[in-house]
């Protein structure tokens, strides 16, 4: 599999694009607008402890406070796998002291955020620092030495971890060796330690002339970070449109990894760099609820507040004789496509795939043994469950900040994100029932009803005797207006002779 990092520098954001055979599987922003606080360490004040749930909330001088769990306040438990370095959101089941006896009000902690702030939570944060290097990540206040269960082969396991206890002997601290320090020498061991040390005490000497709440350290930027983690001879080529950003990049390779430097491209076309590799395309589709399969079914996305749906379907795709394997292949398609389309749009939280029913147990095993497979390639951890009798997966990826979705829309202002708004003859027997009450009330005798372009078409087509009947019935003088600056769900009632807007006192809340 040919592997890609492009990288499109030239504009007022920087997008960050990681391709597999040619397809879009992870995409990346950085804006000036919208800080990453990933990796970031502050100095907060505990500005409230609640035993109910185990949590403590810190002010770090954020527009919302930190979240810092009971597991992410006690001792690390030894950990060797790089994906879940700066914390990773602590498990919730395990064994840890009472939060009350970790931190108190008022107390100065020092802490790195682990996850974006995301809708209406603030960002979470752990006490357990680590600061992550190309090759390894260092953790001050462990002595746990780990390396990377990607890195397989049991003797270089070994070395690996014995070079870092000698290192580390003379040193406080602990590591873990990421994939890409395999085969990883003393000598740049030794470099990379040394420098994520000195990177440590200067974190701490910012503590003591910060006052809290502070910023003390910041993570890097989005394109040094990707390079720094994902770089590696894993990937064939790295193609960027910034020359001055090329030029760094090669710089600093040149010090690390020197036999990368000829896999840097700088892209100089007159087309844009991401219509060159057929990227702008792919992103347009990513924000599509209908995603189609190369067989020729389709899956369909839904985000809820609670989890994210994914529905299997056949579409057009009908197979030859056997609809089993017609089933089988649809849903083996779909596994492939939904692996994906988390990377793509970054989803995280709980995940329900509705495959499509397979009454054979050796095929449901066969798309979930797929599903998990295809799953090894996402850098997020993920959960995965067997397929129920009912043909649902259920599975959890790793939230660590908004989802693709979250960050480069909002919801409409219409349908308040529901995707729905009323129809023109809803609106219409709202618009009535409020005149009834009017009516009723015997307080205005004549109204002017402002709705949108949409309900006054339906007027005039399908009921053209309504004005008339609600005058007769009501005995109140209406007068409808269209206003295309109105919701479509929406509708005004003005009082005459002020226009005052009493839509409210008659509306249902």
């Amino acid at each position: 599999m040919r592997r890609e990092i492009v990288i499109n520098a030239a504009g007022q954001e920087t997008r960050v694009a990681i391709l597999e055979d040619g397809r879009l599987v992870e995409l990346m922003h950085e804006r000036a607008d919208a800080q990453r606080m990933v990796g970031d360490i502050y100095l907060g004040r505990v500005e409230a402890v609640l035993p109910g749930i185990q949590a403590a909330f810190v002010d770090i001088g954020t527009e919302k406070s930190g979240f810092l769990h009971a597991s992410d306040a006690a001792e690390r438990e030894d950990e060797e796998d790089e994906e879940k370095k700066n914390g990773g959101g602590g498990k919730r089941g395990g064994r840890y002291p009472p939060i009350q006896d970790l931190v108190s009000r008022g107390q100065e902690v020092l802490v790195q955020v682990t996850k974006e702030p995301i809708s209406t939570k603030g960002p979470r944060v752990t006490t357990q620092i680590s600061l992550p290097g190309r090759f390894l990540v260092y953790m001050p206040a462990s002595d746990h030495v780990g390396v990377s269960r990607k890195i397989d082969d049991r003797d270089e396991r070994s070395r690996l971890r014995k070079m870092a206890r000698d290192l580390l002997a003379k040193k406080p601290g602990g590591v873990i060796v990421r994939t890409v320090g395999e085969e990883l020498t003393k000598k740049v061991f030794k470099r990379e330690l040394s420098t994520l040390v000195a990177t440590w005490e200067k974190v701490q000497e910012g503590v003591k002339e910060a006052q809290a709440p502070a910023l003390i350290h910041g993570e890097a930027k989005l394109t040094s970070g990707i390079i720094r983690d994902l770089f590696s001879d894993r990937i064939d080529s790295l193609t960027v449109d910034s020359r001055d950003l090329a030029r760094e990049i090669k710089t600093y390779l040149g010090d690390v990894s020197p036999e990368l430097v000829d896999r840097v491209k700088l892209y100089t076309g007159a087309t844009p760099v991401f219509d060159e590799n057929e990227i702008e395309e792919q992103i347009h589709r990513a924000y599509r609820r209908k995603v189609d399969l190369a067989s020729g079914g389709h899956i369909v996305i839904e985000a809820t507040e609670a989890l994210v749906a994914i529905d299997v379907n056949t579409g057009r795709y009908t197979g030859k004789k056997d609809p089993e394997q017609t089933i089988l292949r649809t849903n083996l398609d779909a596994a492939a496509e939904v692996s994906r389309q988390l990377r793509l749009r970054d989803i995280g939280g709980i995940i329900v795939v509705d495959f499509i029913d397979m009454d054979d147990h050796e095929f449901r095993e066969r798309v979930y043994q797929s599903m998990k497979s295809h799953l090894g390639r996402d850098r997020a951890r993920t959960k995965v469950f067997g397929i129920s009798d009912l043909g649902l997966l259920e599975m959890s990826r790793q939230r660590v900040r908004p989802s693709l979705f979250q960050i480069m829309s909002e919801p409409c202002s219409y349908c308040e994100g529901t995707g729905r708004v009323f129809s023109p003859e809803t609106v219409l027997r709202r618009v009535e029932r409020a005149i009834r009450r009017a009516s009723s009330a015997g307080e205005n005798r004549k109204l002017t009803v402002r709705i949108h372009p949409d309900v006054a078409l339906h007027l005039l087509e399908k009921e053209s005797e309504f004005i008339k009947i609600m005058k007769r019935e009501c005995r109140i003088d209406l007068d409808f207006r269209d206003d295309p600056l109105i919701n479509a769900s929406e509708y005004r009632l003005l009082a005459a002779p002020s226009d005052q807007d009493v839509t409210s006192r008659y509306a249902v809340a």
